[in-house]
Order: C-alpha cells, then structure tokens, then sequence
C-alpha cells in the first residue's frame, strides 16, 4: 500500500488492543475448559484475531454485527461485555441471555452486538433485515455480516448478495476464509478460486485481502463501511486468514495440512503485530505488558464472577420460548 494509507501508531495500537483482547480470552476459555470447570461447546478462532479488530475500528455502538457460532471473537471486538459473555458461556442466570443460549446464542444490542447464531450462514440474512431498518430510519447506520468461508456455498449467501445489492443496504458481508468449512478445504468444495469474484454477479464491489494484516483489512473495511453509510450499498469482503485450532475444541484438526498449518503458526497475526508496534517505535514492551495485564484482570474479574452466579431456575426452561396465554 502506498505511504499515504500507512496506520497511525494510535490506529495500530487500537487493533492490537482488541486482537489480544480476543486472543487472551479465548487462551482463558480453553484453559478453563481443559480444567473441567467450564463445560459448553467453544469453537476458537484463534489466527483470525485481527479481522473482526480492524472492522470494529470502523464502527459505531449503533452499527450492527451478525455472526455465527463460530464468531465470539467478532462478538468480543464489538464491545461485548466480559462479564455477561462469561456468565453466558458458563450457563449462569447473570449471562446476556440468563445462561439458556451459551456461545451460539450471544446477544448485547447495546453495542450492536445483534447475534450468534447457529445456523451455517444465517448472519447474512439477518444483517440484511438489520440493513433494511437502517436505511428505512436514515441514521446511517451499517450492519455487518459476519461468515466462513464453507457458508459461502448455501443459498442464504446468495440471497443475501442479491437482495442487499437489488436495494443498496447498508451491508457489508465479511468472509472470514480460514480455508476450512468445519473438516473441508475450499478446493475440495468451491470451483472458483476467489469468493469475492461472486459479487460482480451481483452488481457489488468485492475484494479479497489478507485478513491477518492489520493495515489492508483495515483500508477494505473502512471504505466498505463508509461506502455503505453513504448510500453506497453492500461490498462483499474476502478476509484471508487460518484457523489454528480445530473446528471446534475436542477436535485435533488431523485433517489439516500440516505444513500450511505450521507455515501460519510462524506467521501469527498477533505476535507480529505486537512486534510491529515495538519496532515501529509507537509503543515500548512495558506499555503493551500493562494493557495485556490488564485485560487479564478485567477477563480474572469476570471468570470469577461467572462462576459465583447461580444456574437459572428451572421455569426458565420455558420463558423466552412461548408467548404468554392470553386471558
């Protein structure tokens, strides 16, 4: 990229903020999970960290973001709150959704934190109803869909395309391409070498960047959200990342190529971010020590309430559920 696009210190360091925010409560979350104190299905996106950061710094609280299961780190960039994500994950009344909804069902409007959802591609829809508000309220405000890569083959993706493109929502649709649909690569599963060349089918502009750097994922999103807020319409973004965990935790990924596996691993986006901003003479080592320390608090503080908190009762089974009888 050209000089004139290069981040700022203060930029960079507000990514890395968030990427490591991510990655130490996903390390927690694991680790309380290999202890059998924490029981619930967790699907990690650790080497993904700098995508959903460098969107979020092109956001506001009343922009919206949809994600799937697979997405508690978009969730975590966007503001989510500590407490109430580890109250949820550990199934107690005090989460965002009284414990009933765990990591596949996280939910703070507050922050735009819109959804989880455990459907494969479901986030795109959603976004687009999410879109359409926005526009019909003329706030400028942007929603965000969040997916993989294996989610790019249903019909709710291409739906989703050619609806937001017919009406110029304000959408942007974030393919986090970690190159593996649960247990399958892209090439065992997609004829076309880019999933961003799907959107000239649909009138929109779409690209595919490196979402492990921090300056072009950054430059993508920011003209797709601003675009999107002026009236521009959707962009469909093609972030290419990798997965370092399995599909989910319980899963060994022995079906990965071992050395692509270990050729992202010496190139993990985080480690080199932090490297990027002590050599770059914006941050020292001590500062970057303190900020981590005190995330790691901020994340002790709300492991340790979580855990204090009671289950829900058990008329909570039906509450939320039915509609109530009317007399």
């Amino acid at each position: 990229m050209e000089n004139d696009l290069a981040l700022t210190g203060a930029q960079l360091l507000a990514i890395y903020r968030l990427a490591i925010r991510i990655r130490l409560n996903d390390e927690r979350v694991i680790k309380e999970m290999m202890a059998g104190r924490l029981v619930t299905p967790y699907y990690s996106a650790r080497g993904q960290e700098i995508i959903p950061a460098a969107v979020s710094l092109c956001l506001d609280d009343d922009d919206t973001i949809c994600t799937i299961y697979r997405g508690t780190h978009d969730m975590v960039a966007k503001g989510f709150p500590l407490d109430l994500l580890w109250a949820e994950l550990a199934g107690r009344v005090t989460g965002s959704c009284k414990g009933k909804g765990g990591p596949m069902h996280l939910t703070f409007p507050e922050k735009g934190c819109m959804v989880t959802t455990g459907i494969v591609g479901a986030s795109m829809p959603i976004a687009n109803g999410l879109g359409w508000a926005a526009q019909l309220d003329g706030k400028g405000r942007v929603s965000i869909a969040n997916f993989g890569d294996g989610a790019a083959n249903i019909g709710a993706f291409h739906e989703s395309l050619n609806m937001a493109a017919l009406y110029k929502l304000p959408v942007v649709f974030v393919c986090q391409n970690n190159r593996y649909a649960e247990h399958t690569t892209m090439a065992r599963s997609t004829a076309v070498e880019r999933l961003s060349l799907r959107a000239a089918g649909y009138a929109m502009p779409g690209v595919t960047v490196d979402g492990n750097d921090p300056q072009e994922m950054y430059h993508a999103a920011r003209e797709a959200v601003d675009r999107a807020r002026a009236g521009g319409g959707p962009t469909l973004i093609e972030a290419m990342t990798y997965r370092f965990n399995g599909h989910l935790i319980g899963d060994a990924g022995g079906y990965m190529d071992k050395a692509e596996y270990a050729t992202a691993q010496a190139a993990d986006p985080v480690p080199r971010l932090r490297r990027q901003l002590i050599d770059g003479g914006f941050v020292d080592a001590a500062a970057l020590e303190t900020i981590e320390a005190d995330i790691g608090a901020e994340i002790d503080a709300a492991v340790s309430a979580a855990f204090a908190a009671v289950f829900p009762e058990l008329a909570e089974l039906t509450r939320d559920v039915f509609a109530p009888e009317i007399a």
